[in-house]
């Protein structure tokens, strides 16, 4: 039980200033990479990080199919922003990665979807209850049908908090425990292991970049039922 504490230990926001955690600073460590874009324009991080957001916009309007609603993938756009600094700046050094802990994607997922139901069932409740049962369900199969889809409804924000959070721990912890081994080798193993980490640190890259994305085409899906 020991070993385990230790072993999640890393992930756990202990820096503190009187009793107040300062890791979850790191949340808004990302804001600061921002105004640099502004200083000269076009420069070539402003250029590609429009492009980035172009694209995203594009597909998420097809994702909505509701072109009425302007501005609606704003929020998606930012959500993805946001998720995507966090879990990059969790690739650095003693930097705190907020994205794995539940509280912050629980944070982001929950009212999120609390308010795409509140919205649904206020302004479109025939809608979302034809949502409960799929097309072609016999009758006899549709009270279950709606429990079943009833429950899949529910778990939504649990299961992109979940997601999220799983993904950022098991590739740190796996950095982490094949660092901690580094010491006691030979140095022809220490190579090998310089390697690997470097291979599984472009792989976080990737999932960091992917995670985020999933995150927010999820949550644009999940919105388009209730629009």
């Amino acid at each position: 039980m020991k070993m385990m504490t230790n072993l999640f230990s890393v992930f756990d926001p202990s820096s503190s200033i009187f009793n107040i955690s300062i890791n979850w600073l790191s949340t808004f460590i990302g804001l600061l990479m921002i105004p640099s874009m502004y200083w000269f324009l076009p420069s070539r991080y402003h250029i590609i990080w429009i492009n980035i957001m172009n694209i995203l916009h594009k597909e998420f309007k097809t994702l909505l199919g509701n072109p009425n609603q302007k501005g609606t993938t704003l929020i998606f756009v930012s959500l993805f922003s946001l998720i995507l600094f966090n879990n990059f700046m969790g690739l650095f050094p003693y930097i705190f990665t907020s994205t794995s802990h539940l509280t912050l994607t629980l944070m982001l997922a929950l009212p999120l979807w609390l308010t795409f139901m509140i919205y649904g069932w206020l302004n479109h409740t025939q809608h979302m209850f034809t949502h409960l049962v799929p097309q072609g369900t016999p009758a006899i199969l549709m009270p279950f049908m709606v429990c079943i889809e009833t429950i899949s409804n529910i778990i939504r924000p649990g299961t992109l908090a979940v997601r999220l959070t799983a993904n950022m721990i098991a590739g740190h912890l796996l950095l982490t425990l094949l660092g901690n081994t580094g010491p006691s080798m030979m140095s022809v193993m220490v190579i090998i292991l310089l390697i690997v980490q470097i291979l599984l640190l472009i792989l976080e890259s990737a999932v960091a970049i992917i995670q985020s994305y999933v995150f927010a085409v999820l949550s644009t899906l999940y919105s388009s039922e209730v629009i």
